[in-house]
């Protein structure tokens, strides 16, 4: 199992991630609230980030100091993370259709191969 295996295991704090993300804890929170981060939450309510988290984070920072507003950030996560659905999405079909035509190969029988029980005389 890698260290990778984790990453959207919910397990720093407010703080720690803050300190990973390179910024204040305030702004952590505002970005929840504009719903541009979603972290977990403890049974006791506190909130907890993932490695996914930190790096989305770190996104969202480096969109700001390209000079976009909260609202153009939001647009350009969702067209990211739809590029990445649509990406996984069209490795499964890939996947799948290459599975189908292992599974076709096995099963056609070329002619040649094949023995005709009837003999016709050529005439």
């Amino acid at each position: 199992m890698s260290i990778f295996d984790d990453r959207d295991r919910a397990v720093y704090v407010i703080s720690v991630a803050a300190e990973l993300a390179g910024m204040h804890p305030q702004t952590l929170r505002l970005y929840e609230r504009r719903g541009l981060v979603l972290p977990g939450r403890t049974q006791g309510g506190n909130r907890r980030y993932s490695e996914i988290d930190v790096h989305r984070l770190r996104r969202i920072q480096s969109l700001t100091n390209e000079g976009l507003n909260l609202e153009g950030v939001r647009k350009v996560l969702e067209l990211e993370d739809e590029i990445a659905r649509l990406r996984a999405e069209n490795a499964r079909l890939a996947d799948d259709q290459r599975n189908l035509l292992q599974q076709y190969r096995r099963e056609i029988v070329p002619v040649s191969a094949m023995t005709s029980p009837f003999k016709f005389p050529i005439g």
